[in-house]
Parts: C-alpha cells; sequence; structure tokens
C-alpha cells in the first residue's frame, strides 16, 4: 500500500512539473513570466555522424525527443552532421533526421567539408542548399556553411555565400530582428570573420550562433552577441543533449535538453532594437592589402576577384592563365590584364588542379559533376570528357600524352589526351583521391584517403606496390602531392612526419619528425622541402641518409637547413615551389614567405589575401601565378 502511495505521489510531480507521464507529447512551458513566445527552436550542433554507434544513437534519441515535445517550432542544425562528409554519413544523418515531425534547418561544419569525398556536392544536393534565409513570426533566420571546403585551413565561409550574404544583408529591412548561424565562432578561427560581422552590423543582429566546441559558451563579438551550443553527443555522460532556444518580445534563453528533461537556462540576454550599428569592426579590406613585408619590393601586375573559391591552382600557358573555381567554371585569363578571355561551365565545384598541355593546346580538369575535361586551351572549347561514377577532386597529370588522374569513385585512369580513349584503369584504390599523382618512365604515384600510398606501372597499371604509415584515415597522405629523386617518393603526414621510400620496392628508407601535408623538391632533385605546423621550414638531402639498423624501422635524413620562418602556426597542404634559387612557401592565412634556397633564411614575405594560398606557379621572368581560397588571381612580379 505504501510502495503504491509514493508512486501516486511521483507522479503527482511529474505531472506539476510540466512532463505528461505516458503521453506522446511533453508541454516545454511558458517563460514564468509570461511573456509572449515568437518562436521556439532546438538547435543542436557537432552530430559527427559516422560508424560509431553512439554517436548514430544520439542523433536517433534527440530526434524522438523532439518530437515528443509541444511548442518546438522547427530545428536548426549548425554544423559537424557527420564525421568525414562521405556520401554514406551524409544520407545516414539525412535518413535519421527527416525523421523530424517539424521543419529543420541545416548548415555545414568543417568536418562536413575538408574532407568530403563528392568535393561538398553531396551535402547541397542531399539537404537542397549551402545557406538558408528564412522569417518566423518576425524573426529573421539567417545561416551559412563555414568551410574550410577540401583544403585544411581555417574556416572560410565561402566566397559565394559572402556574395550573397552581402546581397541578404543590404535588402533586410533593419528593424527586423535577425539570428545568424554559422558553425565556426566568428573570431580569428574564420579568416574573413570580419566581413562577415561588418555585414551584420548592417542589420538587426540579435545573436551570432554557432557550434564546433562542443560547450555551451557566451560570446560577444564587438557588441554582437554570441552563442555556442553544444555538442548533441553524450561524451562523458550517459545521455545526449541539445538546447532548447525561446525568444520572446524582450528576451532570448538558452536551456539545456537531456533525458527528457529542460533544465533551467543558462543563459539569457535581451531583445534590443537596432539603433544604427553595433559598434565598429575595422575594415577587412585592411587584412586584404596586397603588401610585401619584408625585403626586395614584390609588385602584383594585375589582380583578379572570382565571385567563388579558387581552392586550386592556376595553370599557364599561351599567354594566358587557366582557373577553375567552385561554381564549377574553368576560366582563360589574359596574362598580361587578367581579362577573361573565355569560361566553360561544368555540373559540379572543381577543386582538380587544369593542367595544360602546350604542345598539343589541350587542357584537362576534374570536376564533382563525375567528369573529366578535356578543352581547347586556347578557345575553351570541349574535347572529350570522360565520366566517372563519383565526383573527380584529383588534378591531372599529363605525362608523354598520357593523363593520370583519380576520382572518387575508388578508381586511377590513364587516358589518352588526345583521344580521351581509356588507356587502364586500376578500380581498387581503397579511399577518395584529391591530389595530384607524380608521373615519371619508372611509375606513377598517388595517395588516398584510406592510407594508401599506390605505385602504378605507367603504361599498363599494374601496381607495383602500396605503403601506409598503419595510421587513422584523417592521418592518410591524401592531401600531399607526392614528389620523386634519387630513387626514392617522398610524401609528408597529418602525424606531422615525413617520409622518404624506395621508389622501387615501397620500403620506406628514413623517417622525421616534421611535417604535415605541404612539401616541395629544388629543381635539380636535390633537396626536398618541408613545411611543418609551427613556424618551420625542413630542407632534407634527398640523396644521402642514415640507413636503418634493425630493429629500427626506418633511417633518418640528413637534415640540410631549418629556417625559422615566424609564419605561426601552420596547417595549409598546398604544395611548396622553388625558382630562382628561391623557395615559396605558401600558407593557409594568405601570406607567402620567400626563402633563400641555400641556407633557408627569409628573403621577404608578402600579404596576398586573408585566405588559403594554393600552389604557386612560376612563370619565368621572375613572376609567379598564384591564387587563394578567397577566390583571388594574381600574377606577381618580384
Amino acid at each position: 500500500m505504501m510502495k503504491r502511495y509514493f508512486i501516486l505521489i511521483g507522479l503527482l510531480l511529474c505531472f506539476i512539473s510540466g512532463y505528461s507521464v505516458g503521453s506522446p507529447t511533453q508541454d516545454i512551458g511558458e517563460p514564468k513570466d509570461h511573456k509572449k513566445v515568437l518562436v521556439r527552436f532546438a538547435y543542436l550542433a557537432d552530430l559527427h555522424i559516422s560508424d560509431v554507434a553512439t554517436n548514430v544513437e544520439d542523433l536517433e534519441i534527440s530526434v524522438k525527443d523532439i518530437n515528443s515535445l509541444k511548442g518546438v517550432d522547427f530545428v536548426i542544425l549548425a554544423g559537424d552532421i557527420t564525421e568525414f562528409g562521405s556520401d554514406d554519413e551524409i544520407l545516414l544523418a539525412k535518413s535519421i533526421i527527416d525523421k523530424l515531425t517539424v521543419p529543420y534547418y541545416i548548415v555545414a561544419g568543417n568536418h562536413d567539408s575538408k574532407w568530403s569525398e563528392s568535393g561538398c556536392n553531396t551535402f547541397s544536393k542531399v539537404f537542397g542548399y549551402e545557406h538558408f534565409n528564412f522569417n518566423f513570426n518576425g524573426i529573421q533566420f539567417i545561416g551559412t556553411n563555414s568551410g574550410p571546403n577540401m583544403r585544411m585551413a581555417p574556416a572560410l565561409v565561402p566566397r559565394e555565400s559572402i556574395v550573397w550574404l552581402d546581397s541578404v544583408t543590404r535588402a533586410l529591412p533593419r528593424h527586423i530582428p535577425v539570428v545568424f548561424i554559422n558553425h565556426y565562432p566568428l573570431d580569428e578561427g574564420m579568416l574573413n570573420y570580419k566581413t562577415v560581422i561588418e555585414m551584420l552590423k548592417r542589420i538587426n543582429t540579435q545573436v551570432a550562433m554557432c557550434g564546433h566546441g562542443h560547450s555551451n559558451r557566451v560570446f560577444n563579438y564587438d557588441g554582437i552577441p554570441g552563442i555556442m551550443g553544444r555538442s548533441n553527443l553524450r561524451a562523458k555522460s550517459t545521455h545526449p543533449a541539445y538546447n532548447i532556444v525561446t525568444i520572446t518580445t524582450d528576451t532570448i534563453t538558452y536551456a539545456v535538453r537531456s533525458n527528457s528533461h529542460t533544465h533551467k537556462p543558462w543563459h539569457k540576454q535581451p531583445v534590443q532594437p537596432w539603433q544604427g550599428s553595433w559598434g565598429n569592426a575595422g575594415n577587412q579590406s585592411d587584412n586584404k592589402s596586397t603588401t610585401n613585408r619584408q625585403g626586395p619590393p614584390a609588385k602584383a601586375v594585375w589582380t583578379y576577384q572570382d565571385d567563388s573559391d579558387i581552392g586550386s591552382a592556376a595553370a599557364f600557358g599561351f599567354n594566358m592563365v587557366f582557373i577553375s573555381n567552385t561554381a564549377g567554371v574553368v576560366k582563360a585569363l589574359d596574362a598580361a590584364d587578367g581579362s577573361v578571355k573565355w569560361s566553360f561551365k561544368t555540373d559540379g565545384k572543381i577543386f582538380s588542379s587544369p593542367e595544360v598541355c602546350e604542345k598539343t593546346g589541350l587542357l584537362v580538369v576534374g570536376s564533382s559533376d563525375n567528369y573529366i575535361y578535356c578543352l581547347n586551351a586556347k578557345t575553351g572549347k570541349l574535347k572529350w570528357k570522360v565520366e566517372a561514377a563519383k565526383s573527380v577532386l584529383g588534378s591531372p597529370t599529363i605525362y608523354k600524352g598520357i593523363v593520370y588522374i583519380g576520382a572518387s569513385d575508388n578508381t586511377f585512369r590513364a587516358i589518352d589526351l588526345a583521344s580521351g580513349q581509356m588507356l587502364w584503369v586500376y578500380p581498387r584504390i581503397k579511399g577518395f583521391i584529391e591530389a595530384k599523382p607524380w608521373a615519371d618512365d619508372q611509375g606513377v604515384y598517388i595517395g588516398d584517403w584510406a592510407n594508401q600510398l599506390y605505385a602504378f606501372e605507367p603504361k599498363n597499371g599494374t601496381l607495383q606496390w602500396v605503403w601506409t604509415n598503419r595510421k587513422g584515415r584523417g592521418l592518410s597522405a591524401a592531401a600531399v602531392w607526392p614528389v620523386k629523386a634519387n630513387g626514392k617518393i617522398f610524401v609528408v603526414t597529418p602525424e606531422r612526419r615525413s617520409h622518404a621510400i624506395d621508389a622501387k620496392t615501397g620500403k620506406e628508407l628514413w623517417s622525421a619528425r616534421g611535417g604535415r601535408e605541404s612539401i616541395g623538391l629544388s629543381p635539380d632533385g636535390s633537396t626536398v622541402y618541408i613545411k611543418t605546423m609551427q613556424d618551420t621550414v625542413l630542407a632534407f638531402s634527398t640523396k644521402e641518409y642514415t640507413p636503418a639498423a634493425a630493429p629500427t624501422p626506418a633511417g633518418k635524413p640528413v637534415l640540410l637547413w631549418a629556417s625559422h620562418t615566424g609564419y605561426g602556426y601552420e596547417i595549409g597542404p598546398s604544395p611548396i615551389t622553388t625558382a630562382d634559387d628561391l623557395v615559396f612557401v605558401p600558407t593557409d592565412k594568405g601570406n607567402i614567405f620567400v626563402l633563400n634556397a641555400a641556407d633557408g633564411t627569409v628573403a621577404w614575405t608578402y600579404r596576398f589575401s586573408i585566405a588559403l594560398i594554393n600552389y604557386i606557379r612560376p612563370i619565368g621572368n621572375r613572376t609567379i601565378l598564384v591564387t587563394s581560397m578567397d577566390g583571388k588571381v594574381g600574377v606577381i612580379k618580384y
């Protein structure tokens, strides 16, 4: 009898607390001060859907919980929806999210875009958009993707989204309250955060919301309130959790919901009227100035600003500069002044660096629309195209009339340049390919995102060997462009190591600490250059090394010099280039560090952009061709 009594008391307390025991829906409850609720939404971030069962289970639990609630108008999912951005992960995430009984709005995070086998195509195709803008009950909600797209670097709101956000913020009436969503905080972790803040200050931005940090935090972005929402993952807890955000006529509250319980708000902020400005964020054009910081002057002959991101190197030939962008367009610019000579549109994003064969006048490039294209370099007319089963993110190498290129369909191809006929295919690549292969008479070498480095016989595609560092897929030799000298293949891997591999056998000859994904070779092949993640560039001999002594698995290299450049923390994968006894080191923040090849001393530096510098191409006469991820192209004379 007493046991039944206590059970009844417990059920009554649950009812008083605002929960309906045994009912399919639960009432979150109105604010205690009974202010009118304009909107209430669930805010989820950092789901990291993958083959980790608990991550999937956590999202399923949260979706089911949201469906049990009364009064939730919609759901916002603020990036890092997946762990690796794979097609399977995205489709799995959508299959769960689609079970929501209320509308949802979604943006991608860095995990969705950096390692995307589709070149960021699948996310936009599956969910239908890359940014959103809608009004609910008088509140405007604006969301953009964060980047970085495909290349390891700090966040960068894509150029296309910046152009879009500019138009949206110019058109929006100033009295409308705005909630802005991006996966990243608006701070120095995002390369173009000042531009975003400037645009948000044009309008009545009440809060800029983000994820990424997996915790609930409060920020102030030069007067604009900022909120970071926790990860949906349970982490060290026993239950997943997300935030319930409630906006009334005068207050915004943020409360964690976990294990079918909405906790007391962990933060409240007032809804403020727009008063003409949120303050002064400064002007990002100061960061975009094209100036040399040290040493002899380097001058821009011309620059060109594209309306899309450029995640690829430019090519040069026939007095033209050839670029490809994430709008899927290949363009030819006049090398004298940067004016557009022709353009060719594909149906996907392009991260593949075009290559030109001046002997045949042909240009080859891959696209995330699943095609490899060959164009007439002088006119932009299509010569031929070859279809793959998935996106073609790899860059082509043309060697002796053969195009060597990898794709995301587990296939590496050799194609006759003149005809487009397939010469051979290797269909057993374990991961997707995004890099540019090295090719010579002895072999073709390329890495993938399944921790495999392959060597093929150039004429028939016979697999010669496979090397691996036996680490996780995120530590693959996949973004690095392999180089070869003195019978050795050189790569760097993200666990911060450099490797020399016997080109004939695939045996590792030496390994050294330092490096990540950026590497380069001297013109005579005697020196390999390695960019480390903190300030320093290393130069190793490609000839000499100390062989391994059993049981040591690999030998030691001969260090020629180490240059402490001062570029700071650095994760950009773009290859190092050499010309005129100089070493050109691209960085992820728009700077080019130029070192003396003899001893590594800094000759001069050049501020080209705010974003990742792609492969720098010397074009003769002490001139380099430069592109950057924020869509900038330039010819620099030094």
